[in-house]
């Protein structure tokens, strides 16, 4: 991976700030494309650099979204979909006069669709993977999904320190890591839980992480499909739990110009799990779209 020299998050004024240390920028500015990535809920730049090494030929961008590892929090917008859309799309016209491939993991997905919704001129191609395609607290986990939502709304009531010690409890995010991960290697395991002991706490507030979980529980990239007109390449895990894979079928048969790529024996972590094949397909959609 070559160079690290973007990073966007937006003040009331929607100002993009650009800074060294949240982003990860692979390539020059003068590569035939550039993709940017977003990441998902709790998550930093950190999590895709896997798949962005895998797209050597393109330039790749992968902030930290506003509140999140580096990035500081929005002064004058919401942290829901809305507000980091808003982050993206100034980001996006920071980065030149030319259309992006956007992508977005999970959470990162339903910004991703927001911003091609909304500035359809800014994006030329959408690539989801794991992509929200149903609401988390009507789907097949929606005891767990409701376990997940008190633990957050605790974290916000309780005292700050007591907050933070809570969400950042080693213990919880290890369940939360093995939860979501489905290998058996247990090098990968360790290298899974390893990240998320490293990245996941990295959040801004208690108060901004409850706000965020609120939109991405709220909210699913099913919203936009009538705006969505441009190619787009969904990918899947075949046990997925979180964007269960019947939810991903119906989407990307309300999309208009969509490919379905299904990863086996994967859930919710593609961009851990399987990164070489997901940067494999990305790279075959980039060359065929």
């Amino acid at each position: 991976m070559a160079g690290a020299d973007a990073n966007a998050a937006a003040d009331a004024r929607g100002r993009v700030v650009v800074s060294d240390a949240a982003a990860a920028d692979v390539g020059g500015r003068d590569a035939v494309e550039t993709v940017l990535m977003v990441h998902g809920l709790r998550g930093t730049h950190h999590g895709l650099e896997l798949i962005a090494d895998g797209l050597d030929e393109h330039r790749v961008v992968v902030p930290d979204l506003p509140g999140f590892g580096a990035s500081g929090p929005m002064s004058g917008h919401r942290h829901d979909v809305e507000g980091y859309a808003s982050a993206m799309i100034q980001l996006i016209k920071l980065l030149g006069d030319r259309p992006v491939t956007l992508l977005g993991h999970s959470f990162g997905s339903i910004v991703a669709a927001h911003v091609a919704s909304s500035a359809p001129e800014l994006v030329r191609r959408l690539v989801l993977v794991n992509p929200i395609s149903s609401l988390a607290l009507n789907g097949p986990r929606v005891v767990l999904s409701g376990l997940t939502s008190a633990y957050y709304s605790l974290g916000k009531a309780l005292p700050p320190r007591m907050g933070n010690s809570l969400l950042s409890n080693k213990w919880i995010v290890l369940a939360a890591s093995r939860t979501m991960t489905r290998t058996k290697d247990r090098q990968l395991r360790r290298f899974i839980d390893q990240n998320h002991l490293r990245h996941f706490s990295r959040f801004h507030s208690p108060a901004l992480l409850n706000e965020t979980f609120l939109a991405s529980v709220n909210n699913t990239v099913m919203e936009y499909v009538d705006a969505l007109t441009m190619p787009t390449l969904l990918i899947a895990g075949e046990s997925d739990e979180i964007a269960p894979l019947p939810g991903q079928r119906v989407l990307a048969k309300r999309l208009d110009d969509a490919e379905l790529v299904v990863l086996p024996d994967v859930g919710h972590l593609v961009h851990y799990e399987t990164p070489v094949a997901a940067a494999n397909q990305i790279k075959r959609f980039l060359a065929a779209s």
